[in-house]
């Protein structure tokens, strides 16, 4: 069985257009249901957690230690630091608990 890769790129780049698109032409006046539009609104947030989420696990030795720091971060964000603390105070977790684990 072979394998034509230039079919591969035609399917994805097709499918690739047809996901950007047919929202387009489909949808042309404004969306008023609330549950659809309170969906729509979260969905980049959910798309940006979903991709950062694990990459905060995974970026250190211990995935112990990224998890302190999330939760760290979490908890300094919710009292209101800016993003340069809670950056800073995420990567002094990680040493720390890098140095203990």
């Amino acid at each position: 069985m072979t394998h034509n890769i230039y079919l591969y790129l035609l399917i994805m780049g097709a499918v690739t257009y047809a996901i950007r698109v047919l929202p387009l032409t489909l949808i042309r006046k404004q969306i008023k249901n609330r549950f659809l539009r309170s969906f729509l609104y979260y969905v980049p947030y959910v798309t940006l957690a979903v991709m950062t989420f694990p990459a905060i696990l995974e970026a250190t030795a211990s995935p112990i230690s990224g998890g302190l720091a999330l939760a760290a971060g979490i908890v300094l964000a919710w009292f209101g630091a800016d993003l340069f603390k809670v950056s800073v105070a995420c990567c002094l977790v990680v040493l720390i608990a890098e140095c203990f684990i």
